[in-house]
């Protein structure tokens, strides 16, 4: 009920932040451009297809992207569920719960993340592995196709959980090992699952002639350049809750490792709380979504042994997890109801409302707008007036590291000669950078000073200036 309503109260989360650059990129396509080719962008393909399905079946507003976000996280529960369901439905109930409090406790700005959109694809994959392990008799190897298929539609998101299918791999080949029925037909049945959608994907681009592009950004500049990018320490989002929750997963583990209830189904979990550290510390950004893989798992393997410690609550054991668990639900629904839909994220969103409302009276059918941000909101404001931008550039940051770099340079000729090409009606930069710098990172790109100078600085600031072209 609780998390109904807060569901309900979220309804008026705007679209900001990440999610109107990818709607952005879905349009375009939509409108017949190639993606990578004409959208210079580092984000995997599924990324796109499933913003291209809410764009195309719902629109591109903030209650469409509500109802899409609603409807994944609904997929999270019951992926949740049904893993937890053997611990019984009180274990399902928890574990269904406890994700959709985390997600809801995150605001507007998680809504639809990338790492987000991992989680019932993992569960579902992990899913299929537990119960493979867990048959008897004649394996059924179905459960490992639909497994090894949700985790390679994973991939397609993001790369990385290729290493949670390995480790799952790892798990198949010695269960059949030590059955001595034979490795071969369970990995096959796995990995051609995982293979299926990533090989359509690629035909995909294929066809519209996106992979020469796309093979360029991930091996001339995401691997060698953007992976370093921003690196930090990694920093422990809402730690107050994460101490229950690694309290939670500890205790559990402890006390089905002493009943000796420890099961296929608990190291699939555990595996999984492994694979999302690896996950959150391997990408080096230290951004709060790149932990929704490790939540998936770390608040689901707590759950096992919810029903025995409730049985036998003089186990030394058993008051301790229970506690950790209501803790984790408590800290998690104190949380989501301190969300406020008037927070920072609403005020980025009122900043690109402005932004299109002041572009709008200095454009004509057909204008450029050629947007110099990251995720300040200029994207954002070409979205709502339904403009594009003259070259295939949707930020900037990528201009303003490694300089010398040849790859660096490639791309600032390319923006210089898509600008010359096909002057924009209006320039826009915004004032803060990313990683770092102002207005003066300008100053180490002096051929974009010089366009720029061409132009009429028709909005000084702050935050981000407007330039119009002078008018012949």
């Amino acid at each position: 009920m609780l998390v109904g309503w807060l569901a309900w109260r979220s309804l008026g989360w705007p679209l900001v932040h990440d999610a109107p650059l990818m709607h952005y990129v879905a349009r375009r396509i939509a409108e017949g451009a190639v993606p990578y080719r004409d959208l210079f962008d580092m984000n995997f393909p599924g990324v796109y297809l499933l913003h291209l399905l809410v764009v195309r079946a719902l629109g591109g507003g903030d209650l469409a992207w509500r109802f899409f976000d609603l409807a994944w996280l609904a997929s999270v529960a019951v992926a949740a569920a049904a893993f937890a369901a053997p611990w019984g439905r009180l274990a399902a109930a928890v574990a269904a719960g406890s994700l959709m409090l985390y997600h809801l406790a995150g605001g507007a700005w998680q809504a639809g993340q990338r790492d987000f959109l991992l989680c019932p694809l993992l569960l579902v994959g992990a899913l299929g592995v537990a119960r493979w392990l867990e048959a008897t008799g004649g394996r059924r190897r179905r459960d490992l196709a639909w497994g090894g298929l949700a985790l390679g539609a994973s991939m397609t998101v993001k790369p990385h959980t290729a290493a949670l299918a390995a480790a799952l791999g790892v798990m198949i080949a010695v269960t059949a090992w030590r059955a001595g029925s034979g490795m071969a037909g369970p990995l096959a049945s796995f990995f051609i699952g995982a293979a299926v959608v990533p090989a359509a994907v690629v035909l995909w681009l294929a066809l519209a002639g996106a992979l020469p592009a796309w093979r360029a950004i991930l091996f001339e500049y995401l691997v060698p350049l953007y992976s370093r990018l921003g690196r930090a320490a990694p920093n422990v989002y809402r730690a107050g809750i994460w101490i229950p929750i690694a309290s939670g997963v500890v205790l559990s583990a402890a006390s089905a490792l002493a009943a000796r209830r420890f099961r296929a189904r608990h190291a699939v979990a555990a595996i999984g709380i492994l694979y999302g550290l690896v996950h959150f510390v391997a990408q080096g950004k230290g951004w709060e979504y790149h932990l929704y893989p490790l939540a998936a798992f770390a608040l689901l393997l707590p759950t096992a042994e919810i029903g025995p410690a409730l049985a036998r609550l003089g186990r030394p054991v058993a008051v301790p997890l229970l506690l950790s668990v209501m803790l984790t639900l408590g800290l998690l629904t104190g949380k989501a109801l301190a969300v406020s839909p008037a927070g920072w994220e609403r005020a980025k969103a009122e900043s690109a409302r402005r932004l299109a409302a002041e572009l709008a009276p200095r454009l004509r059918p057909g204008d450029t707008v050629q947007v110099l941000d990251t995720t300040g909101g200029g994207i954002h404001a070409l979205l709502r007036l339904g403009v594009r931008a003259p070259t295939r550039f949707l930020y900037d940051f990528h201009f303003f590291h490694d300089a010398s770099h040849p790859v660096i340079r490639a791309l600032r000729a390319e923006l210089i000669q898509g600008l010359d090409a096909h002057p924009p009606r209006l320039i826009v930069v915004f004032e803060q950078g990313w990683p770092a710098g102002g207005w003066d990172r300008l100053d180490g790109f002096p051929e974009l000073r010089e366009r720029l100078a061409r132009y009429d600085l028709v909005r000084p600031g702050p935050d981000y200036r407007i330039y119009a072209q002078r008018d012949r």
